[in-house]
Parts: C-alpha cells; sequence; structure tokens
C-alpha cells in the first residue's frame, strides 16, 4: 500500500509526540538513596539536548510518594512510570507536561518507581540544556507493615435492612474513556481497622469491586475482561481519586472511615 507525502508526513508527526525521549536517544541512569533515618532526597542535574535522566527510587505499596521539580527553564519536566513500565512503550503513571512540576500520590503497586527527567522536544531539537533540582520524597509506612502492629477490631457496624452492606450511597464515577463524570450507587462493607470493600454498580448493570486497607484503596476484582488494565489512586483532601483502566472513581474517605 503506498502513502501520499502528506499522509506520510502527518504520520511520523504525531510519531514525534509519543514520548519525550526515543530509543536511540541517550539516558542516564541514577539509582536514589536517602540517608539513614530520612524520608527524603534533593539531588542536582543538568539536561541537555535529547537526553533523559532516569531516576529510580524503590517504594512499598501503600506509601506516599512525592516528587518535586525546580528549575529557572521552563522546558524541563518529569514523567513517572510504575513498576515494570518504560517510557516509549508504556503509559506514565504522572506527565508532567499536562500535571506541573509536583506530584504526589499512594503507591498502588511496591517496587522501582522510574521518574524521567527531560527537555520538551522543541528544546530538545534546539539543543538546549537546563539545570535542575529533583525532590524526592517517601512517607508513610506500608499498610501491611502497621497492620502487624495493631490488633484487629471487628467492625460495630450495623448493616443497611435488607443488605450486606454497613452503609450505601452514590458516588462520581465514570466507565468509559472521555466520559463525564455521572454519578454510580455504591454499598460499603467495613471489616475494621480502615479495611473492606466498596462495591460500585454501573446505571447500565455490573459492578466493580475495590478493596481497601487501611483506609487506602489498594486493589480491586481483577478478571480476564479487563486485559490487565493498572489501578492507580490519587488523594486530595479527603477524596480518593481511582482509575481503573479507563474506569474513574471518586471516593470521600468517610465511606470507608464512616465519618
Amino acid at each position: 500500500m503506498r502513502l501520499s507525502a502528506s499522509l506520510l508526513g502527518t504520520i511520523l508527526l504525531l510519531l514525534g509526540q509519543i514520548a519525550p525521549a526515543a530509543a536511540d536517544d541517550p539516558v542516564r541512569h541514577v539509582r536514589v538513596h536517602f540517608e539513614r533515618g530520612t524520608s527524603g532526597a534533593t539531588l542536582n542535574g543538568h539536561v541537555e539536548g535529547r537526553e533523559s535522566i532516569e531516576y529510580k527510587l524503590n517504594a512499598r505499596q501503600g506509601q506516599m510518594m512525592r516528587v518535586d521539580l525546580q528549575s529557572r527553564s521552563t522546558a524541563v519536566y518529569f514523567n513517572i512510570f510504575e513498576p515494570g513500565r518504560r517510557p516509549g512503550r508504556d503509559a506514565a503513571l504522572f506527565i508532567g507536561e499536562t500535571g506541573g512540576n509536583s506530584a504526589e500520590f499512594r503507591t498502588a503497586h511496591a517496587g522501582d518507581y522510574l521518574v524521567q527527567v527531560f527537555l520538551v522536544r522543541a528544546a530538545a531539537r534546539r539543543g538546549e540544556s537546563a539545570a535542575y533540582s529533583v525532590r524526592f520524597a517517601i512517607t508513610g509506612d506500608s499498610p501491611q507493615a502497621q497492620a502487624a502492629h495493631a490488633a484487629p477490631r471487628p467492625s460495630t457496624d450495623a448493616r443497611v435492612p435488607g443488605t450486606a452492606f454497613n452503609a450505601t450511597g452514590e458516588i462520581p464515577c465514570a466507565r468509559e474513556r472521555g466520559q463525564p463524570m455521572g454519578s454510580c450507587r455504591f454499598g460499603v462493607r467495613r471489616e475494621g481497622n480502615g479495611n473492606g470493600a466498596i462495591t460500585v454498580f454501573w446505571p447500565g448493570g455490573g459492578n466493580r469491586v475495590i478493596f481497601f486497607e487501611d483506609n487506602t484503596p489498594m486493589r480491586f476484582d481483577e478478571s480476564q475482561a479487563d486485559g490487565g488494565a493498572r489501578m492507580t489512586v490519587g488523594h486530595e483532601a479527603d477524596l480518593y481519586q481511582v482509575r481503573i483502566g479507563n474506569q474513574r472513581f471518586e471516593i470521600p474517605e468517610a465511606v470507608m472511615t464512616g465519618g
């Protein structure tokens, strides 16, 4: 099949916008270590042209991670990738060009998180360079470690009559990519110590179960139909922002705490 010159040019342009660094662009690797007794570290760096710097830092599931980038240049950004995911191949957990120069989230998986620092394509093509500093912080113990030091406390919540739930209500939700947030019914079962499960009922039928540990969304009722979808969790004020593949949920903390 022959491609017209205009169509070929459009395809090449789109391919050039997929990722901030191509496979053959120079990459520097840096392992991030925290000093004993501290929960963070600040590193100074320099990036030039098409190169990128990949920082790796290890975190346990359920911890809070924060990354802050500072530079006099407005062309420096960073992306964050979950364990096992790579720039140019997988979707980023956080995209600096749309999210800004600060990111904070609760880790949904244990392992090495990758923070990629780079220049935007226009600046990289011009061969520009920039100095920067990046601050990494990981705080809070994992829910598993906290549970090891806490005695189980059975739930004393009453049940909603005629159901297996301790409470019911509605939360904002969206099932498909690009769909505006609507409203879904939910039921929550609380097991005590912030553990339990929230069942979200889709308006058109079916449901999704999100499991909590230590008042934090940790996993979901994954099945073959999900096609390997990953769950990411954001936290702002008293609201959890949960994404499972294309599905989105906004869950107030009070749903699980009962506050």
